[in-house]
Order: C-alpha cells, then sequence, then structure tokens
C-alpha cells in the first residue's frame, strides 16, 4: 500500500486540499461561513438534486443496455469480435465535446431525427441520458465481460442437470459471482455521469448543470474560488458515500471463484433465441456507437470544395491553425501518445499494487484505501487542473514546467480503471492456491508469479488498455497544464471548436477522427493478445 498511498497523497490529495483551501482561506482567515450560504441557495440544491438523478438513471439505463453485450462479448464467438470489441471502446476516450458535438448533429436541429421524422431531442433529459450511454457502454462490456468470459461454465450447467431452469440457474450460480464485477462498472458509470461536463454543456444547454458544470464556472468564468471550494466539497461528500455504500454491499458477495481460459467458453451462437440476441446487441452497437462515429468522420472529409482531406493536410501546418497554435497540429497525435504510455506505466504500476494489497484480508483502514483510489473519478478535473497549478508550484515538487505533470494528472484517472478490473479477478483466486504454493517451497514473490499473474493476466492487460485508452483522451486537468508547444489531441480539438470558422472545425473532427482511429487500433493489438490453455498472460 505505500506506493498507491504516497502517490495519491502527494499528486490528488495535497493538490486538491492546497485550492480548497484557497477558496475558504482569505487574508489568513477561514471562511467557514460561505458555506451554509452556498448550501442554503435554492439554485445550488436543484443543481444537486439534478446531479444525483440523472446519475442515476444514466447508470440503470446504461447497464440495462450493456449487459446484453457483455454476455454477447463473453460467451459468443463470431467473425469480427475483436474489431467490434475495440471499436465500442472509442467512445470513451473521446473528449466530450467532440461526442457532444456528434450527438447534437444526430438529435438536434437539423439532425437525423429532424430531417427523418422532425423529432428533436437536444436540451433534453433524453439525450443526455443517451450521450451517457455511449459513453459508458465500453465500462459494462469490458469490466463485465472480462469476469463472464472467465466463469467455468459447467457450474450453470451441473445446476440445470440437478434440475434449475436456465434463468434459476443463471440467478442462483452467475448473477452471485458476477455481482462484484457488475457493482464495479456500475460504480464507474455512475461516477462518470455524477461528474458529466461537456455532455451537459453541449446537450442540456443552459436549463440543465450538473456539479461539475457549476464548479467549472465559479472557477473559469466568474472566478469565485469560495463558491467553487463549497461545491467541490458537496461533491467529495457525495462520492464518499457511494462509494461507502459500494464497499459495504460488495464485500458482503465477493468470494473464489472457478476461472477458466476464456477461450473455453466462447461458442458459436446456437438457436434461434442467441442468434436473435446477437443480432439485438449488434443493432445496438450500430445505433448507438457507429453512427455518432460516423458522423465525426464524415464532418472530417467535408470540406468545402467537397468531399476529401484538405483538413488533414491543414494539420501539418503551423499557418493553417490560425494562431491556435506553436507547432503543427498534427504534432498533438506524437504528444498524446508519449503521454499516455508513461501515464499507463504509472496506472498499471500504482494500481496493481493498491489491487493485489486490497485482495488482503483488511480492516477499515484498507477499505478506506479503495474508496480514496475511486475518488478523483468523481473530483472535478477543473479542481485537480488548478489544484495542480498551485500545489506543484515549490521545490521539491516543482513540476509547473515539467513534461511529467500530464502524464501524472491521466494516470490519476487511470489507477481507478486499473483497480476495479483487476480486484474481482485477484479476489476470485482460491487463496488456498496460494498456501499450496508455499508450502511446496515457493516464496511469495513466485507464488503469486505463478499461481496469480497466470490467471489475472488478461485482466491485466484490459487494465492496461483501458488506462492507456483514458490517458489519450483525458481532457479536464490536462488543459490547465499541457505546454502550449506539447499540446494533446484532446486539448487540441477543444482549442479548434473554441474558434470560429469552417477550417477551425473541420480540422476539430480531423483530429478527433485520428484520434478515434488512434484509439481503435491500440485497442484492436490489445485485442490480439491471447491466453494459452493455463491461462498465462
Amino acid at each position: 500500500m505505500a506506493v498507491p498511498a504516497a502517490f495519491f497523497a502527494l499528486f490528488f490529495v495535497y493538490p486538491v486540499a492546497a485550492i480548497v483551501t484557497r477558496g475558504l482561506r482569505v487574508d489568513g482567515q477561514w471562511r467557514l461561513g460561505r458555506i451554509g450560504d452556498v448550501l442554503t441557495d435554492p439554485a445550488v440544491l436543484d443543481i444537486l438534486w439534478f446531479t444525483g438523478w440523472q446519475a442515476a438513471a444514466s447508470t440503470v439505463l446504461t447497464l440495462a443496455v450493456a449487459l446484453p453485450g457483455a454476455y454477447v462479448f463473453a460467451r459468443f464467438a463470431f467473425p469480427g469480435k475483436r474489431l467490434l470489441r475495440a471499436v465500442v471502446t472509442v467512445p470513451f476516450v473521446l473528449p466530450t465535446v467532440v461526442a457532444g458535438s456528434a450527438f447534437l448533429a444526430l438529435l438536434g436541429h437539423g439532425g437525423l431525427l429532424d430531417s427523418l421524422w422532425g423529432v428533436r431531442l437536444d436540451t433534453s433529459v433524453w439525450a443526455i441520458l443517451l450521450a451517457h450511454v455511449f459513453f459508458n457502454y465500453a465500462v459494462v462490456v469490458r469490466t463485465v465481460g472480462g469476469l463472464w468470459a472467465q466463469l467455468d461454465p459447467r457450474q450453470e450447467e451441473a445446476a440445470r442437470v440437478l434440475g434449475a431452469s436456465r434463468l434459476a440457474a443463471w440467478r442462483r450460480v452467475t448473477l452471485p459471482a458476477l455481482a462484484p464485477a457488475v457493482a464495479a462498472a456500475a460504480l464507474m458509470v455512475f461516477l462518470f455521469t455524477f461528474t458529466s461536463f461537456g455532455v451537459i454543456q453541449i446537450l442540456g444547454g443552459p436549463r440543465y448543470a450538473t456539479l461539475e458544470v457549476a464548479i467549472y464556472r465559479e472557477t473559469a468564468q466568474l472566478l469565485d474560488l469560495p463558491t467553487a471550494a463549497v461545491l467541490t466539497l458537496v461533491q467529495f461528500a457525495a462520492v464518499a458515500a457511494v462509494l461507502a455504500l459500494h464497499a459495504w454491499t460488495v464485500r458482503r458477495r465477493e468470494g473464489a471463484l472457478k476461472l477458466v481460459a476464456p477461450e473455453q467458453t466462447a461458442r458459436r451462437p446456437q438457436g434461434a433465441a442467441q442468434w436473435a440476441l446477437l443480432w439485438g446487441v449488434l443493432a445496438v452497437v450500430a445505433l448507438l456507437i457507429l453512427l455518432p462515429l460516423a458522423v465525426l468522420v464524415e464532418r472530417s472529409l467535408d470540406a468545402p470544395g467537397g468531399y476529401g482531406l484538405d483538413y488533414y493536410r491543414a494539420l501539418q501546418s503551423v499557418a493553417d491553425s490560425g494562431g491556435t497554435f506553436f507547432v503543427a497540429p498534427m504534432d498533438a497525435v506524437w504528444n498524446s501518445l508519449r503521454y499516455a504510455a508513461v501515464a499507463t506505466v504509472f496506472a498499471v504500476v500504482v494500481g496493481g499494487l493498491a489491487a493485489a494489497a486490497l485482495t488482503r484480508k483488511a480492516g477499515r483502514l484498507v477499505r478506506g484505501f479503495d474508496a480514496l483510489l475511486m475518488l478523483p473519478l468523481g473530483t472535478s478535473a477543473v479542481t485537480v487542473g488548478f489544484g495542480f497549478l498551485i500545489a506543484l508550484d515549490e521545490p521539491p515538487l516543482d513540476l509547473r514546467a515539467s513534461w511529467i505533470l500530464v502524464p501524472l494528472a491521466q494516470a490519476l484517472v487511470g489507477v481507478p480503471f486499473v483497480v476495479r478490473t483487476m480486484l474481482p479477478v485477484l479476489r476470485a483466486v482460491d487463496h488456498r492456491l496460494r498456501e499450496a504454493a508455499a508450502v511446496l517451497g515457493a516464496s511469495p514473490l513466485r507464488a503469486w508469479r505463478e499461481v496469480d499473474l497466470p490467471l489475472v493476466g488478461r485482466a491485466l492487460g484490459v487494465a492496461a488498455g483501458f488506462a492507456f485508452a483514458v490517458s489519450l483522451g483525458e481532457f479536464g486537468a490536462t488543459v490547465f497544464i499541457a505546454r502550449p508547444d506539447h499540446p494533446t489531441l484532446p486539448v487540441a480539438v477543444a482549442r479548434f471548436l473554441g474558434r470560429a470558422g469552417q477550417l477551425n472545425y473541420g480540422q476539430a473532427m480531423a483530429l478527433s477522427t485520428i484520434l478515434m482511429l488512434v484509439c481503435a487500433g491500440s485497442l484492436l493489438v490489445l485485442e490480439r493478445i491471447r491466453t494459452d490453455r493455463s491461462g498465462e498472460f
């Protein structure tokens, strides 16, 4: 626990505490009365209510839509499965402003629904909920599906032999085994939708605002740090309550499971019902995932002179960026890849150590540490970004001019994914296997290498892929700390979208398409990694 605890203390707790203190402590005196003023404001209460219920509704809807997909990807073998699994993960790493704009083109004025049936869903809750499902579909598919693919189907078949119906066998055998992974996926979806910013800003209009949007307005637009600090504390309290509830409910349902190699569980669909389920999931993926992504590609090619690569060629020149960058916008691609690779190393090391520590028997201290690891997902990215600038400005932690600051911020978001992806699988490993290895003379390190690693190798690969993909698309904190001569892809896209003109918009769509293709390519490489019969990575 030492390395993860030190990492979070230095690069999360310290920066966030610094900016909250700056907001509540004015001229050397604490202004705690501001807390009561903000919490009694009816407008703030309305924002808090909307933030909570839309996050809960988004989580339920995402689970309902994505769990059938998790089953299909885990248990069915069909052509193009690897490619499709990589494609459904792409929306999760796209900057929210880009995906929000794509959904606005589909659901807003002049969009697809408006053109075909005269229906508009922009500035409505339904547009927000659908966009949240678009973003978080992959979280459920990969988190739940990763464990589902390794559950031994013979356990459910044994229940069928003993007289249980198909539904009863699934409910009493498979569902309890999946409960920790489902709860982990639901937790991540809730935290991401609870702190939603770009989707609400674009699709919700002035009518809807989450706590994240309110914090941004108070900090970046109104420069009201005291109010922003109070809202940040409210967000902390809400996220801590959710994490405590999650720990209390899931801890009772985790246990050792019999895991097998994923190749042993995937079968070609059999019967009309399974084929109907497969085609139904493919239809959902086509409408919910592929259609918005296709809009991005179409807009990146729709130049004034006709369809072509004009916007992509403009990315090669500094002059064509209209003074937006000090370097050619295409350099953002290589910057993002380098930053994401370093951030992935940080996230896998810190998250892997934390997950290993959390699998051991522990009391309240370790359970509290588990909750701390998830807090970055429920913390305002604006708060983290400003906190880095305020706190990490003096020796020995004067990192403002260092390139390492960006991967550190990205790793904060990647670590929770590593922990939540690896933890259910690590806890499912039968501790008697480790004990048997120890009895046979294996050291703790060799027991981990010979027992745990072969069983959790795939989960480790999925965790690394998630960390890399999330780092590629991280925007909230990076926009405040990325150097002007080393922009990342999401920062470059946001800068182009913030400037008027068709050329700027077209280049933003071109960079978004490149980001989408880079992410899909990296995830496709990950999907090609296979395990042998023992499950060794």
